[in-house]
């Protein structure tokens, strides 16, 4: 594998657009009370507001969050030049010694009798080698189909953006995926685990990333099904296109993830 400066550099001559994106968005992990609020306040704009998929957890401060966030990583994707936060996600790493309901998925709690594949179940599974990847939201005022002044109001953006800068927010669905995996990658774990609707793995196959569907389909706020990648389907068919943007992540992520993992109980991480 090259390294992260000659790709970076080979690969910023043939895609301008893969550079752009990285210059112009930053991602980092949310560490103190004030930034999980910036991300919960995303989620409750999304999934509550807009979606109506969920009951705001605080209603008057606009918040969304859940038990499974007390012991999640969260990673904010956001707009260098407005500030804004563009996108989020988290990853919920259960452990058997965490007290229910974090001692499991949370697609197991709500989607567990659907795990069918009969080797890829987490009850099947070494304890503290998986994790899943969930709460993907990206802010509608960053989605490529929104134009204008659709925004303003809706997610509470006064911002306007330049086509070229509209150009680049059709990688943010990679750029999450990538520092979700990324993110697991660098804690040891092998195998990434996410409830989602169809077109998503079909979206994220076109970048290299095959999923495997581990169980049925059931209506959760729309039709979802489980599916699961390991650290070689990962990596053996991530597109060449895109290692330049894993590798930013990794790097600059990998500190901010080593001070998350370093606070947490030894008895609950992996080696």
């Amino acid at each position: 594998m090259t390294s992260c400066s000659s790709s970076r550099q080979e690969y910023e001559e043939t895609n301008p657009l893969l550079s752009r994106f990285m210059e112009e968005f930053s991602f980092s992990l949310a560490l103190t009370p004030q930034e999980k609020q910036r991300i919960y306040r995303l989620r409750h704009d999304i999934y509550c507001a807009e979606l109506g998929y969920e009951e705001p957890t605080d209603r008057e401060n606009r918040l969304e969050y859940d038990a499974y966030d007390s012991m999640a990583i969260h990673c904010l994707i956001e707009h260098r030049r407005t500030g804004l936060a563009a996108a989020c996600t988290r990853l919920v790493m259960p452990h058997p010694e965490c007290p229910p309901p974090l001692d499991r998925l949370p697609l197991e709690s709500y989607g567990g009798r659907s795990l069918t594949h009969p080797d890829l179940h987490p009850q099947r599974l070494p304890a503290g080698t998986y994790y899943e990847i969930s709460r993907l939201a990206i802010s509608r005022a960053f989605r490529t189909r929104i134009r204008g002044g659709e925004v303003p109001g809706v997610s509470d953006n006064p911002h306007e953006f330049t086509p070229e800068e509209r150009e680049t927010f059709s990688l943010l669905v990679s750029g999450l995926f990538l520092a979700g995996y990324a993110l697991g990658r660098m804690s040891g774990k092998n195998l990434a685990f996410a409830m989602m609707e169809p077109k998503l793995p079909r979206l994220l196959s076109m970048s290299g990333f095959h999923f495997t569907k581990v169980g049925d389909t059931i209506d959760f706020h729309g039709k979802r099904s489980a599916y699961c990648i390991n650290r070689e389907q990962a990596e053996t068919g991530m597109h060449r296109a895109l290692l330049p943007l894993y590798q930013h992540i990794q790097k600059e992520l990998g500190p901010q993830l080593a001070a998350v993992l370093e606070s947490r109980s030894p008895s609950l991480l992996t080696s």
